[in-house]
């Protein structure tokens, strides 16, 4: 299998401390947010590369335990997103198999939502801005009352 980032320049990658990383692609208005398996995996595949070397690459910068089984995972669920495109074919391993392998490794995760969907929800919250929601409470610890 074959595996290649799509739409590299449209796309800004913020990486956060624990690997994770959140990925906004200004074309389609779209956030994503990687956890460490899936930013491991995403790391792997900076060039045209094969799914044996993504899963050495996640070997070596992330988890000695990763298995080419779960690179694939990790290489599927970025596919979903339109994050990467693969070519040949991919094992026949099961869902089932790559869960019973994973031990205290993170099943890869990718989730989206549109830069729309993201405003709406900052907006709602109060995230936005430095304003004080209506509805937030702070309580002031026992003895700090006025």
């Amino acid at each position: 299998m074959q595996v290649e980032r799509i739409n590299s320049g449209d796309l800004v990658i913020n990486q956060l401390p624990d690997g994770s990383k959140v990925i906004v692609d200004s074309r389609s208005e779209k956030v994503f947010a990687l956890n460490s398996t899936a930013g491991a995996a995403w790391d792997a595949c900076s060039g045209s590369t094969t799914l044996s070397n993504v899963a050495k690459e996640m070997q070596r910068t992330f988890n000695p335990g990763i298995t080419e089984d779960l690179a694939e995972e990790a290489i599927l669920r970025l596919r979903e997103k339109n994050l990467v495109a693969i070519s040949g074919s991919s094992s026949t391993t099961s869902r089932r198999q790559v869960l019973a392998t994973l031990g205290a490794i993170a099943l890869p995760l990718v989730v989206s939502l549109t830069m729309a969907d993201q405003k709406a929800y900052a907006d709602l919250t109060g995230s936005n801005d430095n304003r004080p929601r209506p509805d937030a409470h702070i309580s002031k610890p026992n003895g700090l009352e006025s």
